[in-house]
């Protein structure tokens, strides 16, 4: 008697709400999906925290081994490619080096011959100063004729000094400098300024920039 009065009330709730008796029908299948949600977000958290702790695993010592090795070759890169490196800037410097060297030789390997014909160049200015200027006349054929060819020979050697980079230094009124110019003596002179050159004992050379042979001077100093 108490179940069929208990059908008959369902009945009657059915019949009367039926949202309700939706309701009682679903229920326990949604609860249902709800445990097997909450039983799969906590296998994925149990995942989870197994792979961190997989990844927290320290590494064996073959690992140790291959890292210790990588260390120690990247540092011999490191060394090796240092030491070419300068190697390499060892063998430009050294290139450039005797380039220079090169360079120089073929600009001043004629010094030594130069010097010497420095006298010869001496010897005809003294020779062509030394012959008496009224005396060249046309009534003195040879001497004139001797004078001419000492002027033409030494126009020429200056031709030549010129051509292979031989310049005269006969620095007269300017500034005395210790690379170029000898000073033989000091002495004032009224209306010549201090420490310019007042006179030329000897002429003086330089060779592609370089003074060959200083010029002997004096220079002028205060009163």
């Amino acid at each position: 008697m108490a179940a069929v009065a208990a059908q008959c009330v369902r009945g009657a709730l059915r019949q009367r709400y039926p949202l309700m008796s939706f309701s009682l029908r679903t229920s326990p299948r949604l609860l249902c999906v709800a445990t097997q949600q909450k039983n799969s977000g906590q296998n994925l958290e149990d995942d989870q925290t197994q792979s961190q702790n997989e990844q927290k695993v320290e590494p064996s010592s073959a690992e140790k081994r291959l890292t210790e090795e990588k260390v120690k070759l990247e540092e011999q890169l490191k060394e090796v490619t240092d030491k070419y490196k300068r190697a390499l800037a060892d063998a430009e410097n050294v290139r450039q080096r005797s380039q220079k060297l090169v360079e120089e030789a073929k600009l001043y390997g004629i010094q030594s011959f130069c010097k010497d014909l420095l006298e010869v160049a001496d010897i005809l200015e003294k020779a062509t100063e030394s012959v008496p200027k009224e005396e060249i006349k046309d009534e003195n054929p040879h001497l004139k004729s001797l004078y001419e060819g000492l002027v033409m020979t030494e126009v020429q050697i200056q031709k030549v000094f010129k051509k292979h980079g031989l310049l005269r230094l006969d620095p007269v009124g300017a500034k005395f400098d210790p690379y170029e110019h000898e000073a033989l003596f000091h002495a004032p002179m009224e209306g010549k300024e201090p420490g310019t050159i007042a006179l030329v004992s000897k002429i003086g050379y330089k060779l592609h920039g370089r003074t060959l042979r200083p010029a002997l001077v004096g220079v002028v100093k205060d009163p």
